[in-house]
């Protein structure tokens, strides 16, 4: 079975196949599952879902292994069996996945052959010895000695893939070398910092961005492989290529990004410098009809999401981006182009590796997150939370210094306060913010008196509306509440 996994996965590598048999199965599995389910598993080990799915598979994989072994002892059809379903598993997985071609099979059908032919070279020393008890002991040193030789070529086999599957490695020098006109790289605008140490930085790095996506294998894409097609309910259909794309006029803009499974005073939310195209100016030149109220987005791995056609004709920045930060985009991040909308959740908007537009309507479409209980349209809700202190920290008795950040995108944080063992809401300081499309920085001292204390905060938004109490699950459209923390003031602190 190792063998197997091993000439299958470097057939996919050498092949440049995304989608490994494994990760094809991991992928589906994604695909098919409910979301309150996928929710819940996400709470429970959070960034270790992916792996922890492949790891899953391994072993259930390893296991009928150990099955068609035990099978091999009686029957050599049976274990055969075992080999058609595992085969037809990985062989269907494939053949579902957005765009995949007949050559996407052949990995399936090297590691069906490897396990046939593996099986009959093991099995043959032993049935020798099951025959002729003679030659029990010099047959089951051939055995060891086979299936040693067979575990060290399924090493060198994996690492043989990997070396010959440049594809990823590639993009990832592409994206290296690649140079973006107008793409600027600003430090954070001045005063958008608080001053206080421990709130999370304005201007979220790369590297330190939450990272949410639906991918086992990322989709790695060479800029002059990329194209995007804008169909549907339009006057004129519009293919895009990466350079007809970044020939265009540039827009830049810092944006912050939350994820719509952010629970209250959570940190699956980030902020950048965003460069792309204007998403409006697109949509101008192939002319909508009238009847038309979303674009269903899909990314090269298939994903989609239905967005509202308004938030993408307004006057805010939606973009379809080529840069993060002043780079080019991490392929993580959806390299070489992804969608940006401020003041939407990720799950009806933010598509990595965006490669179809279609204009239609919410009537004739469902996509992904909606499919499984998520609402239709995500607006980003208000929200606040406490980065200093931390919850459950001893601080000083007297004065003490409380801050961190608060977002409402494309409104704006008109004002914070923080509420102190549920007594008066006290007024917060402001940092600045370039646009109503960015998190600000807020702070202020509280006083605190020997013991424990619960500390909460709330926002108001530039249209008056005050962030609400009331504490709500994610599902199906964001969390609500107050961030509370609980600390104790002591003298010794």
């Amino acid at each position: 079975m190792v063998v197997g996994l091993a000439t299958s996965y470097a057939t996919a590598m050498a092949l440049t196949i995304r989608e490994s048999p494994v990760v094809a199965v991991a992928e589906l599995i994604i695909r098919i599952t409910p979301g309150p389910v996928a929710e819940r598993l996400i709470r429970l080990v959070g960034q270790l879902d992916k792996p922890l799915l492949i790891l899953g598979i391994l072993l259930f994989v390893l296991a009928m292994g150990a099955v068609a072994g035990v099978l091999a002892r009686r029957s050599v059809l049976k274990p055969m069996l075992v080999w058609l379903v595992l085969a037809a598993l990985g062989g269907t997985a494939v053949l579902v996945q957005p765009g995949a071609s007949v050559i996407d099979i052949l990995p399936v059908l090297v590691g069906f052959v490897t396990w046939l032919a593996v099986l009959s070279a093991l099995a043959k020393p032993l049935v020798t010895e099951r025959h002729h008890p003679e030659l029990e002991s010099r047959e089951r040193r051939v055995f060891l000695m086979v299936a040693g030789v067979f575990g060290l070529a399924a090493i060198g086999i994996a690492g043989a893939g990997r070396v010959v599957g440049r594809g990823r490695r590639h993009v990832a020098e592409s994206r290296r070398l690649l140079r973006l006109d107008g793409v600027t790289r600003p430090p954070a605008p001045a005063n958008t910092a608080i001053g206080l140490p421990g709130v999370a930085p304005w201007q979220t790095p790369n590297d330190d961005f939450y990272l949410i996506h639906t991918a086992i294998s990322v989709p790695a894409i060479e800029p002059m492989d990329w194209t995007l097609r804008i169909h549907g309910l339009v006057d004129r259909e519009l293919t895009l290529t990466f350079n007809d794309l970044v020939s265009r006029q540039l827009t830049e803009s810092w944006i912050t990004l939350n994820c719509v499974s952010n629970p209250v005073g959570g940190d699956l939310v980030g902020n950048a410098w965003w460069s792309g195209i204007r998403i409006a100016d697109l949509l101008e030149e192939v002319g909508l009809d009238p009847s038309a109220d979303c674009i269903l987005q899909t990314s090269e791995d298939g994903w989609n999401c239905a967005t509202p056609l308004s938030t993408l004709t307004d006057d805010r920045n939606a973009l379809l981006a080529v840069a993060m930060n002043g780079k080019p985009l991490p392929i993580e991040h959806g390299f070489p182009v992804r969608t940006i909308v401020p003041g939407l959740y990720g799950y009806v908007s933010a598509t990595k590796w965006v490669v179809d537009f279609e204009v239609t309507r919410f009537s004739e479409v469902a996509a992904f997150w909606t499919e499984r209980g998520w609402s239709e349209q995500g607006p980003v809700k208000i929200a606040s939370r406490i980065d200093v202190p931390r919850s459950g920290e001893d601080v000083p008795v007297g004065d003490v210094n409380v801050g961190g950040l608060a977002w409402a995108q494309h409104i704006g944080i008109a004002s914070v306060e923080v509420a102190v063992d549920g007594g008066a809401w006290q007024p917060a300081e402001l940092a600045r913010t370039p646009n109503a499309d960015t998190w600000v920085q807020w702070a202020l001292t509280v006083s605190l008196d020997e013991g424990e204390h619960e500390l909460r905060v709330r926002a108001i938004d530039k249209d008056g509306l005050e962030q609400t109490g009331v504490r709500r699950d994610v599902v199906p459209d964001g969390a609500t509440g107050w961030h509370t923390i609980e600390v104790r003031a002591t003298q010794e602190s």
